[in-house]
């Protein structure tokens, strides 16, 4: 990705640096060969000559955001056969650069993905760090994990068309590792599986019931960090979290019914969550006219609820927390990802400080970049966000793209106003 040469320097605002530090006011970032050289109060920022100067207009610096559990091929999904045979790969591949395209223009300046249709995101990923198109920071994961007739096997056996294009089906620790080895050639960074279910499927497998078996688990963690790969796993049910803590995950995406054991392990082992919540409130709130039944629709109240507590007690406890969820479906599209933050401060209870600090720090230490992006701090790489309003008040400023002031990667400004 393209570097920027020379310096800039961003002031008139307050800044937020990502580490949960209060706001410092009339603060300046000054940006040098793409990399902060300087992040702290106006008054003691260094003074270069022919610098570039972006104004903040009074409003906010802090660090691109994060957007850490990203399908960046989920394309108004409303049913779950629209994930696997809507569309054919061409026209999945131009909608997944459509979409990385706006969620840079959205502020969000790195993402995990949590799952890709034919294996997009790797390539998506590679393009965008050439400078074929523009987007975020991409941790790539490709097709994902699923034992056979769980959550993500919808499709009767008799059509015979398989979930390929998403899903790597799997009965058995000996299949289980088959997948991992054909992601491990994919060229993935991360392995995405479903341990549990969801409320999305009553009457197979619920947000209660298990996809996968521990043998099956472990035989993927065992295989995926052979070849230096982390896991993650779509765990809602209480028995699948622990399972794949137990298992060794690294991360754990939505932990909705964690434990008190559940807990303690997932503190042990210093292990991130990303609780993926609006699409909850959003399916909740929109179902009925997408066609979901009342069954579903309960079903996602208890989930919202469920990992509404689980996220305070989480971050109560100490433990990490990353912004991001399952953006690509009808009543939660792309482009909505700073609703996330929103909702985790007038919903969850949140602070704003802490809901920016999981949205950039925390999210940048699950991509495993925590000491290049996601803090303004000196030396670490210019992916810096400014927007034109007071973030600490009103954290629901960053859900409008027209205050965007600027977007800056490698302090090469990609989006905002001032790239117009």
């Amino acid at each position: 990705m393209k570097i920027a040469a020379g310096s800039t320097l961003i002031r008139n605002g307050q800044m937020v640096d990502g580490t949960g530090a209060a706001a410092a006011p009339d603060a300046a970032v000054l940006v040098t060969d793409g990399r902060i050289a300087y992040a702290g109060p106006a008054a003691g920022c260094p003074v270069v000559e022919g610098v570039s100067v972006i104004d903040a207009c009074g409003g906010t610096i802090l660090p691109g955001l994060v957007e850490a559990h990203y399908h960046p091929t989920y394309f108004n999904v409303a049913a779950l056969e629209d994930l696997d045979i809507k569309y054919p790969v061409e026209y999945v591949t131009l909608l997944a650069a459509a979409n990385a395209r706006l969620a840079l223009e959205c502020g969000y300046t790195a993402a995990r993905s949590g799952g890709s249709l034919f294996n997009i995101d790797v390539w998506l990923k590679r393009a965008i760090e050439n400078d074929v198109t523009v987007g975020p920071r991409l941790a790539a994961s490709g097709r994902e994990i699923c034992g056979a007739g769980g959550l993500m096997d919808w499709n009767p056996d008799f059509r015979k068309i398989g979930m390929e294009g998403l899903i790597l089906l799997v009965n058995g620790p000996g299949e289980a590792r088959a997948a991992v080895r054909k992601l491990v050639k994919d060229g993935v960074e991360w392995v995405k599986t479903y341990p549990t279910g969801d409320a999305a499927a009553p009457d197979t497998n619920d947000h209660h019931t298990l996809c996968m078996s521990f043998e099956e688990m472990e035989a993927v963690v065992t295989t995926a960090h052979n070849h230096r790969l982390k896991v993650t796993g779509h765990c809602r049910a209480t028995e699948g979290i622990k399972n794949a803590l137990r298992a060794g995950y690294d991360a754990v995406e939505h932990a909705t019914f964690i434990d008190d054991e559940g807990l303690e392990l997932l503190l042990q082992r210093d292990v991130p969550v990303v609780p993926a919540l609006q699409f909850e409130w959003a399916s909740v709130e929109y179902g009925k006219e997408w066609g979901m039944s009342q069954r579903v629709i309960d079903g996602h109240k208890e989930t919202l609820e469920g990992g509404a507590e689980s996220a305070r007690r989480i971050l109560k406890a100490g433990g990490r927390i990353g912004m991001g969820g399952d953006y690509g479906f009808a009543w939660n599209p792309h482009g909505d990802y700073a609703k996330e933050l929103t909702f985790f401060v007038k919903y969850v209870g949140f602070g704003v400080l802490d809901v920016l600090r999981c949205a950039t720090k925390v999210g940048a230490e699950i991509m495993g970049r925590g000491g290049e992006i996601g803090t303004l701090e000196t030396g670490k790489v210019a992916d810096v966000l400014v927007v034109d309003g007071d973030v600490v008040r009103d954290v629901s400023v960053l859900e409008d793209r027209r205050r965007i002031v600027a977007v800056m990667q490698g302090g090469v400004v990609k989006a905002g106003r001032v790239a117009r």
